[in-house]
């Protein structure tokens, strides 16, 4: 396998840089939905994810065998893949194809809070206060977009649009908790098989319903969104989610909405409205209470053996039992001793320990 040593830097910088290049593919996707039906649009955004993904990993490795992985992470994978890859890419297109690009994409805001609700209610990942209230301001920006505006009621192609891109938020929320559990593995080949699976999948629904492949220039452009948007931003997703965990990782990439509302804003002209801005705010104030969160306590790492990149730091003191050359951050399965310290961290691989209160 190969990654990133966890490094709660490098794991924010990765988690903003997923985000910059989702946030700017909701735009794009937006210009693109109009020509082709949204179950097309999203196979063959994946579509491109997977291949373009799938030649880097080949001219990467050249022998591109599969990483271990359990009977139970293939599980967790497979509903990755059915949840995030498929039906929310589906969902997503379906809204965008009733609601504004701005819009939609501040209403993403919703996948970090729906990720974070999962994350501590199904996957028992630990939260405080601070990260609580962050959320809760991002829920109410997320529903002020979604009043009717102008004293009037919105329409029903507006809240059928704003209610696919929240379900396609709660599929992606699924999505993230248990890519998280997999997450140790190389992510590029999550983010490939992912895309493969997903595209492949879509785009077939598609033609069997008698959809045609649109032209090549538009098919190219659509795969070229897909690689950028959801498959180099997936890697990095994955990689943000080793070393944050969910619930974290969900609150960076909810910059995402930001940079793309800002795209659409500025590069299509589309209008704004007060309640628009006022969501902005909420949402710009929850973010920060999410991004500027520290927690420090003494806690007990139990035995633990696994595989992913990593440096000889703190918490990988081991020994080798084959000839290293010293190069750091490297790759090779190695067992954790129990050990109790204290130091800030996050719920990343190495801190999913329960806590007392």
């Amino acid at each position: 396998m190969i990654g990133i040593a966890v490094n709660p830097s490098r794991s924010a910088a990765a988690a903003l840089g997923a985000a910059l290049l989702f946030g700017a593919s909701t735009p794009f996707a937006k210009q693109l939905v109009g020509d082709m039906p949204p179950v097309l649009l999203a196979g063959l955004l994946y579509l491109g994810s997977g291949v373009g993904l799938g030649v880097f990993r080949f001219l990467r490795e050249r022998n591109i065998g599969m990483p271990h992985l359990s009977g139970r992470e293939w599980v967790w994978l497979l509903g990755a893949i059915v949840s995030g890859g498929i039906l929310g890419p589906v969902l997503l297109m379906v809204g965008l194809s009733h609601t504004s690009a701005s819009q939609a994409s501040l209403l993403l805001n919703l996948e970090a809070v729906l990720t974070a609700v999962l994350a501590w209610v199904v996957f028992r990942e630990h939260a405080n206060q601070r990260i609580v209230i962050g959320m809760a301001l991002i829920v109410v920006g997320g529903v002020l977009l979604t009043l009717p505006q102008n004293g009037t009621l919105a329409s029903t192609g507006g809240m059928s649009g704003n209610l696919a891109v929240a379900a396609a938020c709660l599929c992606w929320a699924l999505d993230n908790n248990l890519t998280r559990k997999v997450s140790a593995t190389d992510a590029v080949f999550l983010a490939s098989t992912k895309g493969l699976v997903a595209g492949i999948t879509n785009t077939g629904i598609a033609l069997a319903l008698g959809y045609s492949l649109p032209t090549w220039s538009l098919t190219v452009e659509s795969m070229a969104v897909g690689l950028a948007g959801y498959g180099v931003s997936l890697v990095l997703f994955v990689v943000a989610l080793r070393g944050l965990g969910s619930a974290r990782t969900g609150a960076y990439f909810s910059t995402a909405p930001f940079m793309g509302a800002a795209i659409a804003i500025l590069a299509y002209g589309e209008s704004t409205s007060a309640a628009f801005w006022a969501a902005a705010g909420l949402m710009v104030a929850g973010v920060w209470l999410h991004l500027t969160e520290r927690h420090d306590h003494s806690h007990t790492h139990e035995p633990l053996l696994h595989s992913h990149s990593h440096v000889h730091d703190e918490h990988h003191q081991h020994q080798h039992d084959f000839l290293w050359n010293g190069t750091e951050p490297h790759t090779h399965p190695h067992q954790h001793e129990a050990i109790t310290h204290s130091h800030p961290h996050y719920p990343d691989i190495h801190h999913q320990h329960r806590h007392s209160s």
